[in-house]
């Protein structure tokens, strides 16, 4: 059981962002193939790709939280030593955590009120709650990765080691 919420914690994010990036491809290919072809489209594939993107960004951006990386000026990083480091990205975390708290708040509620008045997609025709529960979702999780972010760095505080800086994209 623990190697499998090991698995989980490593790979879910990576797991969610295929299965949406393979939904949008395949959606995109068949609507341009019927476009194409057939001179007909549906106006139920632009919207499975517009949510199917929305829930990418939401979770895409909760895997840039845990591998350290969101955009952020880091300039000052390189100046300081390591326990001041390891100070600025724990002040980072608990100002974003902060802020997660305030988005998923407010975009709980905004799910809430589209299931109140039984809101539906115009192309689907399905609940638009299950949608607009991308931004509380993507935000939930990146609190998750925060938390565990905190925790890293704290541990990486006390233990005297240099702060987790994530894979560089670039050198």
């Amino acid at each position: 059981m623990s190697s499998l919420l090991n698995n989980l914690n490593q790979n879910a994010e990576r797991w969610l962002l295929l299965v949406f990036y393979v939904m949008i491809v395949l959606t995109m290919f068949v609507e341009v193939v019927r476009r194409e072809v057939f001179a007909y489209s549906s106006i139920w594939g632009e919207e499975m790709v517009r949510y199917c993107f929305i829930y990418l960004a939401w979770i895409g951006a909760a895997a840039a939280v845990k591998e350290r990386g969101h955009i952020r000026i880091d300039v000052i990083t390189q100046y300081v030593g390591r326990k001041a480091k390891a100070l600025l990205y724990i002040f980072g975390d608990v100002v974003m955590f902060a802020v997660a708290l305030v988005a998923v708040y407010w975009s709980f509620e905004t799910v809430l009120v589209s299931a109140k008045f039984g809101s539906v997609t115009h192309g689907l025709r399905i609940s638009q709650v299950w949608f607009l529960m991308a931004v509380p979702f993507g935000f939930s999780l990146v609190i998750l990765r925060l938390i565990q972010s905190f925790l890293r760095d704290v541990r990486d505080f006390r233990g005297g080691r240099a702060a987790y800086d994530g894979d560089k994209l670039f050198d």
